[in-house]
């Protein structure tokens, strides 16, 4: 092994790849470290980049502090004590993303960036389907599908990229055409100190970016500086706003289409499409585009998908709701629902304070809680039902409800405690859902 790396990446997995597969096409090659003694893409490394050398069950102090750059995955938190002592020493630490900026740093802002506690897939998918739709040469990643570095290698003309706090953390030179952070709500509490320095991450985004749309129901998305601005919101526009009034989806006084010929169910939904719409204007994309996807677009797998209507009850998969505000989201969304609402929550909680969940709850008829933080809803709210696992929260939901209730998984937490991931439980929930039998309820 060399002595000494200029460029060092930490993490593998798909974004530390494909770090690996940016450096080595610019003629640099790099050390990767991993905390894990097997890490994934291991073996893709080892076949893809032979010459490259790997350090798995730690990161190694001695050559950290010897690099020029120090690529990190968004999974490790920079206050790592190692990566903090080599940017101490004023060596460069970045992610990929800031990796991707650099590269395209001399095309005129391209990249329309999508951040936010909640909501970030569905705006980041609906804003690629308006460019797409409009004829765009687009490519779509980040936090979604593919690592940023690999769109590299499209001849797109514009980037659309969810970002994680994760990713803004080491990003500092992205120039978005436009960007927005949808909402705020406690999220990573296991990593960040407060709600604050969580909301510092994210705002990061607009500091590099030339328009800024910001939701005006949530004053912890506001910019603490004045920028090129505009916001969303489901009430009523003023001025140049986007928002909503008698049925209708509204650009200041222009009206863009009725509510009623919108897909998406909830107004957690609406306020996810003003923002894409308003994102689509900015990249300077028709309303009639926008009005063909918003009619056609009806959500996302595990997000507020509607599973099927067994016995006259209506089951919803929302489990890619793994923090409190997008639980809080899709109950605020349902609230207007006439028959009973069924929530099926729980999970593995991430440090997060369950109380913010309470007021929603009021809209409720049942809990249902499961998991290795369930029994902390239960406490919410009275006569909350516990059980051990999934199929009897499904199970005991079919036991009380009638026709015209709405059954929802909506976990408020993490699937890690059983589940691989959010997709594996929300997999099975729509497996449950289909074994049970439809007869009239």
């Amino acid at each position: 092994m060399q002595s000494s790396y200029s460029h060092i990446v930490l993490g593998l997995g798909a974004t530390g790849l494909s770090v690996v597969r940016y450096l080595m096409s610019q003629g640099i090659t790099p050390l990767v470290m991993d905390s894990r003694r097997t890490p994934p893409g291991q073996d893709t490394l080892a076949q893809e980049f032979p010459d490259v050398e790997l350090l798995t069950g730690g990161f190694v102090c001695r050559y950290l502090v010897q690099a020029k750059q120090i690529i990190v995955s968004p999974g490790i938190p920079i206050d790592t004590p190692e990566i903090r002592a080599a940017m101490d020493m004023g060596i460069e630490v970045i992610g990929d993303v800031e990796l991707f900026a650099q590269a395209i740093a001399d095309r005129p802002p391209c990249v329309v960036a999508i951040t936010g506690s909640n909501g970030k897939t569905t705006v980041t998918t609906l804003v690629y389907d308006m460019l797409n739709a409009a004829g765009k040469k687009v490519a779509v990643g980040g936090n979604i599908g593919i690592p940023v570095l690999d769109l590299l290698a499209t001849d797109a003309e514009f980037f659309v990229l969810e970002l994680s706090s994760f990713q803004l953390e080491t990003t500092h030179s992205l120039q978005c055409i436009a960007a927005t952070c949808l909402n705020i709500s406690e999220d990573h509490m296991d990593r960040y100190h407060d709600i604050h320095s969580y909301r510092a991450a994210k705002l990061r985004l607009y500091q590099q970016s030339r328009f800024v749309m910001f939701n005006r129901d949530d004053a912890l998305t506001y910019p603490d500086e004045p920028t090129n601005q505009n916001t969303f919101g489901l009430s009523v526009p003023e001025g140049d706003e986007w928002g909503l009034a008698d049925g209708k989806i509204l650009h200041g006084e222009s009206e863009i289409m009725n509510l009623h010929e919108v897909s998406l169910i909830g107004s957690h939904n609406q306020a996810n499409l003003l923002a894409a719409m308003a994102l689509a204007d900015a990249c300077g994309i028709d309303k009639n585009m926008m009005i063909e996807i918003a009619s056609h677009f009806s959500g996302l797998a595990h997000r507020c998908e509607l599973v099927g209507l067994k016995q006259g009850v209506t089951y919803i998969n929302d489990s890619k709701a793994t923090n409190v505000g997008a639980t809080v989201a899709a109950l605020n969304g349902l609230s207007d629902h006439l028959g009973d609402l069924i929530l099926i929550a729980g999970g593995e909680g991430k440090g997060a304070d369950f109380k913010e969940l309470e007021k929603s709850l009021t809209n409720v008829t049942q809990v249902i809680t499961f998991g290795k933080d369930g029994s902390k809803i239960a406490q919410l709210k009275a006569d909350s039902i516990e059980v051990n696992n999934l199929e009897e929260a499904v199970a005991k939901a079919v036991e009380i409800t009638f026709s015209g209730d709405i059954v929802l998984l909506s976990p408020a937490c993490a699937s890690t405690d059983m589940y691989k991931n959010f997709m594996d439980r929300g997999d099975h929930f729509k497996q449950l859902v289909e074994q049970i039998e439809d007869g009239e309820g």
